[in-house]
Parts: structure tokens; sequence; C-alpha cells
């Protein structure tokens, strides 16, 4: 069988080597239009910043490696510029000469990837100084802009995954940073009061945030950024992190169907549809960053451009073209980023988009230490986790913090894809000694909390809830010390300490079947709080989730 794979690195190369284990027979071709194949480009702004210092780490393969190892006939500099389904060939133009030939296939594996978006700006053609990170030759370029050119400056279009990773390690050189984002918060993946904590730790390393504000252009020669209020930023360079674009101008070219965000449409085995007879080519496949995927929330069509599902993705497609069974991946969206000294990690969906698929939730927080308290080192996770209210199923989770944040993020995803529920989150039997976690680890933390909810011991409100609370005039009771509740407070709140609150309940004056509101600072005491009130006749219980923490975290003001 002859097998034409067209783009390399995750998708691509992962397949073509997986094709090769499964058959020593078959004739295996990589077209790749760029120099490199196989690189880890999540590793390119880690370059920039000299974390990774050797450029050629980022290699995973060479080349003539991969051609001797695996038997391969690898061609780079080769774009394909046409597919012709019908009479089984590609079109090749080989970028060094221009030279143009054809190849045919048996089989046709499609992985050309994403593409960053690169709007029509004003000024963006006559700038030398504007890039984008998406390869091994765009970061070079970037590098050689810093070394050859006095650049104290540097302007981040941009808050997503690369941005902030682009910002992070631009900011490690001794460059001041600023970062462009035209919602009102980075890393679209977190809830806002998330968000916030991540925009305190850039604040808090000097990089400067401007938040709902969009580009209008450039001007000398890109050295000022027009925002779009009418703002202009000074740069002596600038990254475009805008976000990517799926590469399908070939499909669509070939008469390949593809979604309404452009992404193309594959069947349950990765095979694309023809747009015209919307029927499956059972010779050509597509994955990665350029096709459209299940969500596994609530099995709705989405776009997950990240390295694991490309990957999975080339493994199931070299399968399929061997005659072994596979099961389409349904995608959950776990990802992680390091941003200075925090990592913030999410899985599934978050409230924003529950709330567009109209998906009853419920969502707790809970503050807890990554390892036991009296080993040295400890420091918080703040966990935020949405479940079904009715069954329980999780629908995502976000977590961030110094240290720990990794294991428990994939402890979460691991439940979800295994079809466990919240409440299997209390009998998890996680490792525990005091360097490494506690003996309630925080995962069961989260699980207890809504067992509480289950049993109706209380019920939660949120941040985001209290100024109309306040307006309807209900009653706050904050249990923390007085001078934590000196220092920021619920404006009608009534301060007992939970230490005092046996003694004083007389000072609850309400009746006992009225709502209370009750927090502390992350929400345990707050908790206890509820079970004193609820042993002396009080009956309708709310606990502030993530208790004045995410208060104060959603009014940080960025700088």
């Amino acid at each position: 069988m002859k097998i034409i794979i067209i783009g390399g690195v995750a998708g691509g190369a992962t397949a073509a080597t997986r094709l090769r284990r499964l058959s020593e027979t078959d004739e295996i071709i990589l077209l790749e239009k760029d120099e490199y194949v196989s690189f880890a480009n999540c590793g390119l702004p880690y370059h920039i910043g000299g974390i990774i210092e050797d450029r050629d780490e980022l290699f995973v393969q060479t080349i003539a490696g991969m051609k001797e190892r695996y038997n391969l006939d690898i061609r780079n500099f080769s774009q394909v510029t046409a597919v012709d389904p019908i009479n089984k060939n590609v079109t090749i133009k080989k970028v060094l000469d221009g030279k143009i030939y054809t190849e045919t296939y048996d089989k046709l594996i499609l992985s050309t990837g994403s593409k960053p978006i690169k709007p029509n700006l004003e000024g963006l053609l006559d700038a030398e100084n504007i890039f984008t990170l998406t390869n091994i030759p765009s970061m070079d370029q970037i590098l050689d802009y810093i070394k050859n050119h006095t650049v104290k400056k540097a302007t981040i279009i941009g808050g997503g995954f690369i941005g902030i990773e682009v910002a992070e390690n631009i900011a490690h050189l001794g460059i001041d940073v600023t970062i462009i984002e035209k919602l009102p918060q980075v890393m679209r993946p977190f809830d806002f009061e998330m968000a916030q904590i991540i925009h305190h730790e850039l604040n808090r390393h000097d990089v400067r945030l401007i938040l709902g504000d969009g580009i209008k252009g450039f001007k000398d020669s890109g050295k000022i950024v027009m925002l779009e209020s009418g703002k202009t930023i000074e740069t002596d360079l600038t990254i475009l992190a805008i976000g990517v674009t799926p590469n399908n101008e070939l499909a669509k070219s070939s008469g390949i169907k593809v979604g309404p965000r452009g992404h193309i449409i594959v069947s349950e085995n990765y095979n694309i549809f023809d747009a015209s007879t919307n029927s499956i080519n059972k010779d050509i496949y597509a994955i990665g960053d350029m096709i459209e995927v299940i969500d596994f929330v609530d099995n709705s069509k989405t776009a997950i451009p990240l390295a694991w599902p490309a990957n999975r993705q080339a493994r199931l497609v070299a399968d399929h073209i061997n005659n072994i069974y596979i099961k389409e991946t349904k995608l959950l969206g776990t990802s992680i980023i390091k941003v200075f000294d925090l990592t913030a990690a999410s899985v599934g969906n978050n409230e924003a988009q529950l709330k567009m698929k109209k998906l009853p939730y419920t969502a707790i927080h809970a503050v807890r230490g990554n390892h036991a308290g009296y080993y040295p080192g400890a420091s918080d996770l703040i966990m935020k986790i949405l479940f079904d209210p009715n069954t329980g199923k999780i629908y995502g989770a976000q977590i961030i913090g110094e240290s720990g944040v990794d294991k428990r993020i994939d402890v979460i995803s691991t439940v979800m894809k295994t079809y466990g529920n919240v409440y299997d989150l209390s009998d998890l039997q996680l490792a525990y000694a005091p360097p490494f976690g506690s003996a309630k680890d925080p995962i069961n933390i989260l699980g207890y909390i809504a067992e509480n909810l289950h049993a109706d011991t209380c019920k939660v409100f949120h941040y985001y809830e209290i100024d109309k609370l306040i307006e309807s005039g209900a009653f706050f009771l904050d249990v923390r010390t007085e001078s934590e509740f000196h220092y920021g407070h619920i404006k009608t709140a009534l301060n007992i300490p939970i230490d005092e609150l046996r003694n004083r309940i007389n000072e609850i004056r309400i009746t006992k079947d009225m709502p209370i509101y009750v927090n502390c600072e992350s929400g345990a005491r707050s908790y206890n709080a509820i079970c004193i009130l609820k042993n002396n006749g009080f009956t309708n219980l709310y606990n502030l989730s993530g208790g004045f923490m995410a208060v104060r975290n959603s009014k940080y003001l960025v700088k």
C-alpha cells in the first residue's frame, strides 16, 4: 500500500512512525512544506527565554534519523498544492526550485495543522518588528531580531496559551512586556475570578495588561500600536498571538467538507466527507488542529488545537488503515500552563460555556494546601469544579497554584474520562505522604463539598450574586477574624468570628427559616459555621463558594 501524509510535527510524524511499526511493506511518503518535520513546537517560547538553552533540544527527530530508523520517504520543502480524490493523486511543488510533480496514493492523511490569525491591520505590512510564533524559522526570526536590535519594550497581542508563554519568556530577557487582549481576561478556558489570579501573577512580574481593548493597527514602521480605544502603545517588538485557524485551503480547494469555523468534518474513523455529495471518502483521513472534534462533555462539535489530540488521532488513523478497530476519541481539552511562579490547569467546560449551552450546573470552589501544612513549602491550590446538580456528572474543573496542580487536574480528567462523577472524588484513594499531599487530598475535599450540597447541609452562592443580594436586603454573616474583616468584607455583613459563634449566636436576629449567606476567607470555616447554625435550628444556609478570596480576586484591578 502507498500512503502519503501531508504535514509533519505531532500528527503527521506520529502517523508515519506508527504506520511503519504496523507494516514493513507499505510505502510511506511524508510531505512537509517547511524545513523541519519533527520538532517540539510547544517548547519554542522556552528557547526564546533561554530556559531551553540548546536549540537542538527542540528537535524530536532529524529527517535522517527518521529515515534510517523507520524507512520513510521524507520530503521536506515539498508543498502539496492540490489533491485529486477521484484519481487519487496529489500535486507537489518543490519549494526550493519550484518544480511540480504528482504522486499517486492508496491512502492519504491530511495533517496540515493550524496557522496563526494575522488580521489585515493598518500598517502591518510596513512593519519589520511584528512576528508570529509557529515553528523553528519563526522562532529564529524573533531571536535574531532581539539580538540585532535594541528591544526594551515588547507587546504581545493575545492572552491565550502562546501569548502568555511568550510574554513570560520575553520578560525573562529583561524586556518590558505588555499584553493586549480584546476580552476582559486572559486565558479563556478559565472563568473570570480564576483568570484574575493569573492577572495578578503577571502584574507581580511587571507584565502590563491591557484588557477589553483591541488592535486598530500600527504606525511608525510598527513602533506604535494603535488600539481601538484610541490609546497608543510604544513598542520595539510585537508578537501576534491572537489565536489560530485551521490550515484548510488545500482541503477546501480539493472539495473536502469543512464546518462553520473552517475545520474539516471527519467520520468516526477520521475519514473526510466530499463537500458536494456528503459521502465519506474512505481513502482520505484528516487529523490534528485542522479537524472538527467532539466535546466529551455534551457531544457537541468543537475544535481543540492541542498536541495530545493530534498524537492520539495519528495513532488511531494508522491503526484503522491497518484494519485495527478504533474508537473515536471525544476530547476533554485538558490543558496546563506555567505563568511565572504559578501553574494553571483546566479540563472540560467552564461556566461561560455551560451557560452558552444552557446546561444546568453547580459550581464549587475549594482552597487547600498542596501538601501537609506542617511540611515545609506548602502552598495553596485554588480549585473550581463544575458538575450537573442532578447526576453529579463533572463538566469541568480549573486549578491554580504553585505546585501539585498537574496531578490534581489529571485525576479529575481521568475521573471524567472513565465516566465517574463528582461524588466519586471523595472516595479516591490517592497517594499520601507529607511532602506530596494530605490524608484528605484536595481532590477528596471537592468531593466532600459536593456531598454536603447533595445532602442539603447547605447551598452555595457566588461572588457575582452578591450585589443583587445586597440590594434585596439579604443577611450576610462573615465568620473571619476581626482583622481579616477589617481588610475587606461584604459591606452589609455581620462579623462574628467562627470561634465566638456559639456564644454570640443570639446576635443573629432573624427568623430561622430566613436565608443566611455565610462567608470566610476560603469556604472552610464558613462550612463549620453553617454546621453550628444548622444544629441551632437555622434551615436556609448558603456558603460563599471560594470565600472572600473569590470576591477579592474578582475585584482585582489589573496594572
